[in-house]
């Protein structure tokens, strides 16, 4: 009975001792000092025009990047009237100027996304953003865009651009996206 009485708050010592040994906290060493950002007084080197117009790439867009595709086009961006799949004048004028863009630009691929407002089933905003972005599709194709470079989505009523529940909001909402993909 008494090596009972001496075994059993040996094991208590040696099981807390090693539970705070298996606990102990490493010290790391302190982080490396952050130095401040600063933009250079001038520039390092002038540009070198290889045939691309770098007025603008120091202040805005890349060409062939997708903020080009948007300031070339006017817009990534169609929108539809309620329940509607047919693209207006204005819709037409902006994938005019998207397939001029990716004429230019034949090793890029777009990806045109369908949505719709929050009015409908999943399942019907699904079916009509799938006809929004196969209508901007078959428009960019007969302009002279290769199907095999795009490929298309709907995300129904999922990704809203606006939230509310005002008509304004669900005119925003009603659209078809292009997405360009720019490789690497």
């Amino acid at each position: 009975m008494s090596q009972r009485l001496f075994t059993l708050p040996l094991i208590v010592v040696l099981a807390v001792g090693v539970s705070a040994c298996a606990t102990k906290k490493k010290d790391l060493p302190p982080a490396p000092p952050m130095a401040p950002i600063t933009a250079p007084a001038e520039p390092i080197a002038k540009p070198v025009d290889k045939g691309v117009d770098t007025a603008k790439v120091g202040t805005a867009e890349v060409p062939g990047s997708a903020a080009d595709f948007v300031a070339q086009a006017g817009s990534d961006t169609v929108l539809f009237p309620f329940d509607s799949y047919e693209l207006d004048d204005e819709a037409k004028a902006t994938l005019g100027k998207q397939a001029e863009w990716l004429a230019r630009y034949p090793g890029i691929k777009v990806t045109i996304e369908g949505h719709t407002d929050e009015r409908g089933t999943r399942e019907y905003n699904l079916a009509l953003g799938d006809r929004r972005a196969t209508a901007a599709k078959n428009f960019l194709a007969a302009q002279g865009v290769s199907t095999s470079r795009m490929t298309t989505i709907s995300y129904g009523k999922e990704r809203p651009v606006a939230e509310g529940t005002d008509e304004a909001a669900f005119a925003r909402n009603r659209r078809a996206v292009s997405v360009v993909a720019v490789a690497n």
